[in-house]
């Protein structure tokens, strides 16, 4: 049975912490739920938000629709082969408690991924990643309802069309399914990813080396440096990484290594490189500013913070400006991670 509410405070519902409300609120807990709702002839035609987590949401205004709030659990292995377990979760699993689940149980190549906030029915539309990983290398399928039919679809990795943050589901899909389900091909014999970030180093810390390494130390040095970097939005709202890691072409990425020698780049093709945003930014001396209740986290620029009390619009002006002098110093344009509604 549906329970249909009215306006109802979003605040609770947002890492962000921004008091936005519903015209209509629904939690679903079932897949058979969500075929009702799709039954309720009113809302099929309103403006509708899929709501995970909360964690890559910025709310700049009330929604005049009908936010979805999605709980549907469970874990289980669905098949076994000699190499891989094939995991399920419901869309509503906390995905930093699916890691860990994983980890427990010796499936390895989400462990990179420990601690990221949200859910698992939302990692694939973001195609989530950290520190050398990304949900694409070890998705294998989903299923998702048809919002105008109420039929069930299965996508497979091809069908999601991943990209850097990106699939699918923010695009050509978007407001079309609303995923109800993620299945993962983990591996049974692991493949560790240290050389990202503070991984090696944090893990030499930890007394851990390679010759007894694990994914449960990797998951564990992961969550360290997380905890030591990015601010718990229980204590200070915010969504994580605000801006996406920009791309661009070597030539460009050579001219300005000429003018900064400590630029940091990866290559990500034969032509291009990936630049990391949070250098950008701290490079324009935004690391720790304040524009009122909103500004810009003191250990990690890349994450834009609410101290308390901050609109929606006061954060996005921050973001805003933040992207003009990353654009005036460097020409190059940040592109929002978080999904500005």
């Amino acid at each position: 049975m549906l329970d249909i509410q009215s306006h109802v405070s979003l605040k609770s519902y947002n890492t962000f912490g921004i008091d936005a409300k519903a015209r209509y609120w629904v939690e679903i807990d079932t897949e058979e739920q969500l075929r009702t709702l799709f039954q309720v002839s009113e809302f099929l035609a309103a403006p509708k938000l899929i709501l995970g987590g909360g964690s890559n949401l910025l709310f700049t205004r009330d929604f005049e629709g009908l936010v979805v709030k999605m709980s549907i659990q469970g874990i289980k292995v669905v098949r076994e082969d000699a190499s891989h377990a094939f995991v399920k979760a419901g869309a509503g699993v906390n995905w930093h408690q699916f890691v860990l689940f994983c980890v427990q149980n010796g499936y390895a190549g989400i462990e990179n991924l420990s601690l990221i906030p949200g859910t698992t029915g939302a990692a694939p539309m973001q195609n989530i990643g950290a520190y050398g990983v990304e949900i694409e290398q070890v998705f294998d399928h989903l299923e998702a309802v048809d919002i105008l039919t109420g039929e069930t679809r299965i996508f497979n990795h091809a069908e999601c069309r991943f990209g850097y943050r990106e699939s699918i589901f923010k695009h050509e899909a978007r407001g079309k399914y609303i995923i109800s389900s993620v299945t993962f091909r983990l591996n049974k014999q692991p493949v560790f990813h240290i050389e990202y970030g503070a991984i090696r180093e944090t893990l030499a810390t930890m007394g851990i080396s390679e010759d007894n390494l694990s994914i449960k130390a990797i998951s564990e040095a992961v969550i360290r440096i997380r905890r030591s970097k990015l601010p718990n939005p229980a204590e200070i709202g915010n969504a994580g990484s605000f801006f996406k890691n920009p791309e661009i072409s070597k030539d460009d990425f050579a001219r300005l290594k000429t003018e900064y020698p400590t630029l940091p780049g990866y290559p990500t093709g034969d032509l291009t490189m990936k630049v990391p945003a949070g250098w950008l930014i701290e490079q324009c001396g935004w690391k720790g500013k304040h524009i009122g209740p909103a500004g810009v986290h003191s250990k990690q620029a890349l994450v834009l913070v609410n101290h308390g009390g901050a609109t929606g619009a006061e954060i996005l002006n921050v973001a805003h400006q933040v992207q003009q002098s990353v654009e005036d110093r460097f020409r190059i344009r940040l592109n929002p991670e978080v999904n500005i509604v």
